[in-house]
Parts: C-alpha cells; structure tokens; sequence
C-alpha cells in the first residue's frame, strides 16, 4: 500500500497555498493601482493564513482562546497600520489590505470545517474584488441609489416575508398555504428584476428586438403597448416593431413555463411543454418572418430603437396586489368550479385572460379544485390565449398602423391554436 498523506497536512497546505493566492492578488492590486507594498504582502498573508490555521488547530475546543487572542492581535495590527497611514499619508491607512488580512486569517478555520465548495465560494469573491476594480467602480458609478433600495425590497420580500410566513392553509381555501402564495410572488417578481435589470444597465438602447425580447421577460403585454405606442408615432420604427411585438409573446410561454416547472407543478410543466413549445417555437418562426420582411422593406436610416422603461417589478405594493390576486383567483375558482364545473372555468379563464394571467394561472395550479387535471390544463391554454387576444388590440388600437395587422393578425391566431388545443381530449 502507498502512503497517503495525513489530512492535517493536506489542510495545511491548502490554507497555505490559498493565502499565498490572496497574497499574489493584493500584489497585482497596487501594482495596477500604482500603489506602494504597504501591509500586507504574499508573505506576510501567507504566514498570516499558517497562523490561523495553527492556532485553530491548537486550540482544538471551545472556547478558542489562543484563535481568538491571535484575532485580536491582528485586530490591533491593522488597526495602528490604518491610523498610521491616514497621520502620514503612507502606504497604509486602507481598508482593502486589512480585510484581505482577516480573510487570510479566517482560511484556516475554514478548510479545516467547511466544505470545499464553500471555501473556494469565499476565495472567488475575494479574488474578484481585487481583479475587477475598474468594472466594478464602472457599476457602481452607473447604479443610482434607488437600485439599492430596490435590492433591499427583494430581499425583504425573499429573505424576510417568505421565511416568516407559516406553511398553513389560508382560511377557506384548504390547499392553499400563506407560504405558497409568497412563494409565487418571489418568483415572479425575480424573474421580471431580472428582465428589468437587464434592459435598464445591460441593454440600455437595445434594438428594437431586443427590446421585445427583454419586454417578454419582464411583461409581454406591458411590451406590445409599448411597442404599439412608439410605432404610431415613428413610420420607420412601426416596420420592426410587429417582429418585436410576437417575439415578447414567444417569451410569455416560455416564461410561464419556467415558472410552472420552479414551483414544482411537474405534472402541469410537462403536460404543457408540448403546447406552450409549439405556440413559441411557432411565434419566433413568425418573428423571423416579420423581421426579415422589415429589414427588406428598410430603405432609409436605421430608426431609434423602442424604449421599454418598466415600472420597478420589486415595488412592494406591486407584490402585495400579485398576492391579493392570487388568493382572489383562488377563491373565485372554488367558487366558480363548485357552482358551474367546467365550463364555469372555461369561462373565467376567458375572462381572466384579459388582464394579468399570472397569478390565476400560478392560483389554478396550486389548489385542488372540483375539476380534473385536465381541465385545469385547458383553463390555463384558455388563459394565455385571451391575453393574446388582448395584445392583438392593443397592437391595433394604440399603434393604428396597418404594420401591425401582421402581428396582431398571428397574435389572433395563436389564440385560435390554444382554444383549439383546449378542446382536445387529453
């Protein structure tokens, strides 16, 4: 047998190595940044990193006496580095060199009690900060401050609420729970962040397809009246945006679909992949019909491309009202398929259609109502094809162009091919 090394010594060389790495990354640092050596260099970190991995190991129990005195040593350190460099203006006196020192520190206990994906999870991040400073500072100049508090409502609406919100049946509807609901309020509204952060810092002047294509993400219906909008009043712009216009509705399948698949409706993603994949695959085959029409058409100069600017979909009160429709298609469903069946919910999803299909879509699928599956599936084809038939009246109402006939035209008969899939037995 071939002897294998003991592990201890396996941790330790890890902790080293990985210190040393810290080192070489705060030496490229100031090297780019023209700076001095200053604390902190790859062989202080590395013997820093050997440190901490030694007394953590020593102290072997609770309460960690010889670690946590090295920690305050180090502590004080840094600390008369800091103020040294801001009295004379030296190399010292940053931040930055001092919390790499920590982290260093820090590696020790870290390879020796957490898992390896973790360790390298902390590394990747410190390695970052220090390699990427001018893209970073680029973000950071370019983010107003609204973003931060936009980024403060998520995590109060995924970090705060959902963890807080019981597993429990809401009053007269069985099947669904406080935390379902939430749930399905996360996931929209990170999905929509999503398509809203990409158009706003990603793609700031998309083309005009793009445009449809991030609208999708984020809204397709809030997309085609933009879209419509903005074709009424730029000739050369209304020749793109029919293409723009079916590729955000391409979107909203698949969006729906990814949605249904996450909060864990397998059974419904996988009975709706068939036609939810035909109508987009359908609707981008349409798209690139009407774009490869425009671009033969175009004669003059390339137009503006259409602005989508969203309303922020993390805005509490935009979440609180996806909740309250959510609970309400819920009990309007009971009520409805208990008193009328199905075609009481062929009906309503008809209806319901017409304005915002998410939360009755996400609703329908969660409860458990006096219909088979089947029917539920059809309600939800039901759905998404009286939206389409809203969008092909917005299309037409608010752009008055007949450049839009094409795309409304599609939009009327996608809805066709839904009602028509609707009524098949399966």
């Amino acid at each position: 047998m071939s002897p294998t090394l003991p592990p201890a010594l396996l941790q330790f060389a890890a902790t080293a190595t990985l210190a040393f790495v810290l080192g070489l990354e705060l030496h490229s640092y100031r090297r780019a940044q023209d700076e001095g050596v200053g604390f902190g260099t790859t062989r202080t970190l590395t013997l820093i990193g050997a440190a901490g991995f030694v007394l953590w190991l020593l102290d072997g129990a609770q309460p960690r006496g010889l670690y946590l005195g090295g920690l305050a040593a180090l502590a004080v350190w840094l600390a008369v580095d800091l103020a040294r460099g801001g009295r004379e203006g030296g190399a010292g006196g940053e931040l930055l060199p001092g919390m790499i020192a920590l982290l260093a520190y820090a590696l020790g206990p870290l390879v020796q009690t957490q898992p390896a994906w973790m360790v390298a999870a902390v590394l990747i991040v410190a390695i970052l900060m220090l390699a990427e400073k001018p893209l970073i500072r680029k973000i950071s100049d370019a983010m107003p401050v609204s973003e931060g508090v936009t980024l403060a409502k998520f995590l109060i609406i995924a970090g705060l609420v959902l963890p807080l919100l019981p597993d429990t049946p809401i009053p007269g509807l069985s099947t669904i729970t406080y935390s379902k609901v939430w749930l399905a309020v996360v996931l929209i509204s990170a999905i929509s962040y999503a398509g809203y952060l990409a158009h706003t810092y990603l793609f700031p002047r998309a083309s005009t397809l793009l445009t449809g294509l991030l609208g999708g993400v984020y809204s397709s219906t809030a997309a085609t009246v933009v879209l419509a909008r903005q074709a009424r009043n730029d000739a050369t712009l209304a020749a793109q945006a029919p293409a723009a216009t079916v590729l955000a509705t391409a979107m909203m399948y698949l969006r729906l679909w990814v949605v249904i698949a996450v909060l864990g409706h397998r059974d419904a993603a996988l009975r709706l992949a068939l036609p939810f994949g035909a109508l987009c695959a359908l609707s981008l085959g349409v798209t690139w019909l009407l774009w490869r029409r425009a671009a033969h058409a175009a004669g003059g100069p390339a137009p503006a491309p259409a602005q989508l600017t969203p309303r922020n979909p993390l805005d509490l009160p935009v979440a609180l009202l996806f909740a309250a429709l959510f609970v309400v298609f819920a009990a309007l469903t009971a009520f409805v398929t208990s008193r009328f069946g199905v075609s009481g919910l062929n009906v309503l999803s008809f209806v319901v259609g017409l304005s915002d299909i998410d939360p009755f879509v996400l609703s329908l699928l969660a409860g458990h109502f006096q219909v088979g599956s089947s029917a539920v599936i059809h309600a939800v084809l039901i759905a998404s094809g009286s939206n389409n038939l809203l969008k092909a009246v917005y299309a037409l109402g608010l752009s008055r162009r007949r450049d839009m006939l094409p795309a409304a035209a599609w939009l009327a008969a996608s809805m066709l091919l839904s009602l028509t899939w609707a009524a098949l037995p399966f």
